[in-house]
């Protein structure tokens, strides 16, 4: 199957290399801040990328790159066309700064179809930041289509997708109809290195992009990460008890008979 489209979910992240005590935690008005670190493609997106630059090698495809947020660096985004993607989308409003995994499900969801016709859509697992892994998968609930977790691998297929789905000691094959959804793990690979021709060809490129008015989002239905302070749970407390017996066997009934106490 030739020439099928692909959208990638990107995120601006900062950068999950930097030192921990560049990330101050201020509780008084439950905000993190990161301050000096640098932005950059969350790191699974990455793979994401790379896993739809290969499809298009192989397959012939035109990949399409979508980021949310607010003040998002151009810089940073333009590395996707760098490697090799056809579009680059920013979806870039003040109503968009820190939103939670369902509220930027909306917002993709919305650009996606306002972009139209889609076969495959790939994002990361999850996010460098919160790492929440789930924008992903409600995306794909949102618009109503097949959604797989964890690949890989993946290739195109007579009009299928086929995925090396991750699980526990091993792998699952799985094989569904276009169109779909598919998160991306690190085990598909790096992201390949921008050639100097590329990068220049990506500075000259135009980028669109789109506010929360050109892809109809209501505004109040949008909400943000909440930082809140867990308290102890109440009634909570140690007990020790050093068990007595002549043997093994009489030690166990009597702490039989002191746990059933407690309980």
């Amino acid at each position: 199957m030739n020439g099928i489209r692909i959208v990638v979910c990107a995120k601006q992240v900062p950068d999950p290399e930097a030192p921990f005590t560049a990330v101050e935690v201020d509780s008084e008005a439950k905000k993190i801040s990161t301050k000096g670190i640098p932005p950059v493609i969350n790191p699974f997106d990455e793979n994401a990328i790379e896993a739809a630059l290969c499809i298009k090698e192989e397959d012939g495809a035109e990949v399409t790159v979508l980021s949310v947020g607010a003040n998002i660096s151009h810089a940073v985004l333009r590395k996707a066309l760098a490697v090799g993607a056809d579009n680059l989308i920013l979806l870039d409003d003040p109503h968009f700064k820190d939103l939670d995994s369902y509220s930027t499900a909306y917002v993709l969801s919305n650009a996606i179809k306002k972009i139209g016709g889609y076969d495959l859509i790939l994002t990361g697992r999850q996010a460098g930041d919160w790492d929440s892994g789930q924008t992903g998968l409600i995306l794909g609930e949102m618009l109503e289509i097949v959604s797989i977790n964890l690949a890989r691998s993946i290739k195109i297929e007579d009009g299928t997708v086929v995925v090396e789905k991750m699980i526990q000691g091993g792998y699952e094959l799985v094989r569904t109809k276009l169109p779909s959804l598919v998160t991306v793990s690190s085990e598909i690979g790096e992201l390949r290195y921008p050639t100097v021709k590329r990068r220049l060809q990506a500075h000259k490129q135009p980028i669109e992009v789109w506010s929360a008015e050109d892809v109809e989002i209501d505004s109040e239905k949008l909400k943000t990460i909440e930082i809140m302070e867990l308290l102890p749970a109440l009634g909570m407390g140690r007990q020790c008890h050093f068990m007595e017996g002549d043997s093994p066997e009489e030690k166990g009934e009597n702490l039989a008979i002191t746990l059933k106490g407690i309980a």
